[in-house]
């Protein structure tokens, strides 16, 4: 399984978007200042996630999150998921 994932940092107020096999282990990655972006913090949370059946899904998935360069769509993936008890 792999999954794409939205990160929240309380302290810088900013979110990331990525993609992974092992959700677990790249949160801890990115916690420990090892990604150059997500160096900025050390608080980082999964805050929303998609799983998908292979890697080619998955980096479509992330870019098309990506392309749309927007918070407020990230926001509306957060609050619809948290309508459905999802994510």
């Amino acid at each position: 399984m792999f999954f794409v994932y939205i990160l929240y940092s309380k302290v810088k107020d900013k979110y990331y978007v990525g993609q992974t096999d092992n959700l677990e282990t790249r949160l801890v990655s990115h916690n420990s200042g090892t990604s150059p972006y997500t160096s900025i913090a050390s608080d980082w949370e999964i805050v929303y996630f998609e799983q998908y059946a292979t890697r080619t899904e998955t980096r479509k998935r992330e870019n098309a999150i990506k392309r749309k360069k927007s918070r407020k769509y990230i926001e509306s993936l957060l609050s619809a998921s948290s309508r459905l008890g999802s994510g």
